[in-house]
């Protein structure tokens, strides 16, 4: 029996691209570089920020100076408007509501810098009471290192059959598989059925809806 499931954020419980994009966007002009769409961004996200800024930067600037440089721009700006424009998925604060009534416990391990984490899943999702929400913490391996599912699972003092990793991306797929948990991808995110399949999780689910029947067999 599941004990203990763990959320991705973004492109999981809250469609957060208009927002990251935005800021993004600000940082680059602010540079003088080229911005881009916000659906490119898509492909962007998934490995922290500073990995973010790598891959918006045109090639040939993408220097570990030009990507501290944008996130010290792209920080102030997005602790302002990062929820200018991001919203809970469809069914999302049902299922968190549902899980929470039924005895699960709950986590957030999300590679989106810590304290932008820790605010989004307060400010949006204020009467969950998650074990834990961790973001990306410096001397901390980013995902898909499991060292964060680890952490979470210690807190919750579960095994690895008793835990459910859930997210939207590759990286998420690897996470729960290298932790050893039973892995969930979602198609509602910010990347493709095909992403997910290649992984070969224990449910692709469709709609929030089908993690709780898949959890309740």
């Amino acid at each position: 029996m599941k004990k203990l499931v763990i959320f991705d954020l973004d492109g999981t419980l809250l469609n957060t691209i208009a927002d990251l994009a935005a800021a993004t966007n600000y940082a680059l002009q602010a540079c003088g570089y080229p911005t881009h769409d916000t659906d490119a961004y898509r492909f962007f996200v998934g490995n922290g920020i500073n990995k973010l800024f790598e891959r918006a930067l045109p090639e040939g600037t993408r220097s570990k100076e030009n990507v501290l440089k944008i996130r010290s721009l792209f920080v102030p700006y997005y602790n302002e408007h990062n929820a200018d424009l991001s919203r809970p998925y469809p069914g999302i604060e049902n299922l968190l509501e549902t899980l929470q009534k039924k005895g699960y416990m709950l986590a957030v391990a999300s590679n989106k810098y810590h304290e932008a984490t820790q605010k989004l899943i307060k400010q949006y999702f204020p009467r969950i009471n998650f074990l834990a929400i961790l973001g990306q913490r410096e001397n901390i391996p980013a995902k898909p290192d499991p060292q964060v599912v680890y952490e979470i699972m210690e807190k919750a003092g579960v095994e690895r059959n008793e835990v459910v990793y859930i997210g939207d991306s590759s990286v998420d797929m690897q996470t729960g598989a290298n932790a050893g948990v039973t892995t969930i991808g979602v198609c509602w995110g910010f990347r493709p059925r095909t992403e997910l399949e290649a992984y070969n999780p224990s449910l692709i689910a469709e709609q929030a809806e089908d993690i709780l029947h898949f959890l309740e067999k």
